[in-house]
């Protein structure tokens, strides 16, 4: 793609994510993710081939369709209360539409079909923005909004820590395996939305860390299936040494940085007396993780099957001049080592 055209595609990016998240105006808010989803468009559909056209087209399909629901849900709802404020929407069947719309555009189950095929067709450049960037946006408007409906977000929640958990199972592609890891990062911060917000947003801010660190190893070990993960140890031993922890920190164990949103959302449920939510979402944790150990297993513990005489390469260095290579160790870092600077953290964001 041409520099200059990808400088104004991802400028597009950041302002219509900005315009979003400064705007208290339903038409505004819409606006700024109607000018995300086409500047994100030309970078799906970049690799000229038809499965790239495939997943432009349903990735678009499905956004318009979330952003044509909030739109006549805001338009039906100004009339009712004389305004176009996020923060003060009251009536229970346009915020319950809003809602829907907005989590159609996070890819939350029920709503989340297109996810795993739309990351599957990515390239893991685009796949990253898709999974961290995009989701800001809505995010961020569905924590403005006051009157949303608990046990709709906690249905959803938990479905989608199930779904995300049980999803991932059988899966072999990586970028598959990543998009149920989203689905079900995402339910444990709807789970404690309507609870504590501030909570959700730690959650949000650290599963961003973390999926971002995941996809610029995979980018940099050119793996995108389990398989590939078995030769990496021949190609990049210090980045084989270090992604087992890193995805052990997606799987939430500790002393990893993906351990505290966890622990906070099922001690902020416990405290709420959701017992049987915080089970259910304790339990359903474990089905991610063992994928997640999976993946470590195959990267660290196995050898690629090798039929043909010949010796396997050893220590070929990749480049790390590029804007994603560089911001792997920080991202790393924050993956791994977060976990004590948490109480700063959660004092910052409340």
């Amino acid at each position: 793609m041409n520099p200059y055209l990808l400088i104004v595609l991802l400028t597009s990016l950041g302002l219509g994510t900005a315009l979003t998240l400064s705007s208290t105006h339903w038409l505004l808010a819409w606006l700024g993710l109607e000018v995300g989803t086409l500047a994100i468009l030309p970078l799906m559909a970049t690799p000229h081939h038809p499965r790239a056209t495939e997943i432009a087209t349903k990735y678009f399909i499905v956004q318009a369709t979330a952003a044509a629901t909030l739109l006549f849900a805001a338009i039906n709802n100004a009339p009712l209360q004389g305004h176009w404020d996020i923060q003060h929407m009251s009536h229970p069947l346009f915020t319950s539409m809003i809602t829907l719309a907005l989590l159609l555009k996070l890819g939350l189950a029920p709503m989340h079909t297109w996810m795993p095929e739309v990351i599957q067709g990515v390239s893991l450049n685009t796949g990253l923005i898709v999974s961290t960037w995009q989701k800001i946006a809505p995010f961020i408007l569905l924590l403005q909004i006051k009157q949303i409906h608990p046990p709709l977000l906690t249905i959803i929640g938990l479905a989608s820590i199930l779904i995300g958990g049980w999803g991932g199972l059988n899966q072999t592609q990586l970028r598959k395996i990543l998009a149920y890891s989203s689905i079900a990062h995402l339910g444990w911060m709807v789970l404690i939305l309507h609870d504590s917000t501030a909570l959700a947003t730690f959650a949000l801010l650290i599963y961003i860390f973390m999926t971002s660190a995941t996809f610029i190893t995979l980018k940099k070990c050119k793996a995108t299936t389990i398989n590939m993960l078995t030769t990496t140890w021949t190609k990049a031993p210090t980045i084989t040494l270090v992604a087992p922890l890193m995805l052990l920190s997606l799987g939430g164990l500790p002393p990893l940085s993906g351990f505290a949103p966890k622990w906070f959302i099922l001690q902020e449920l416990t405290q709420q007396n959701f017992i049987p939510h915080a089970s259910i979402a304790a339990l359903a944790a474990l089905l991610s993780l063992y994928y997640y150990l999976r993946l470590s297993y195959s990267m660290t513990l196995s050898l690629s099957p090798n039929n043909l005489p010949e010796c396997l390469q050893w220590r070929v260095n990749y480049p790390i001049s590029t804007p994603l290579s560089s911001a792997l160790p920080a991202a790393l870092a924050l993956t791994l080592f977060l976990l004590p600077l948490t109480p700063s953290a959660l004092t910052l964001i409340i």
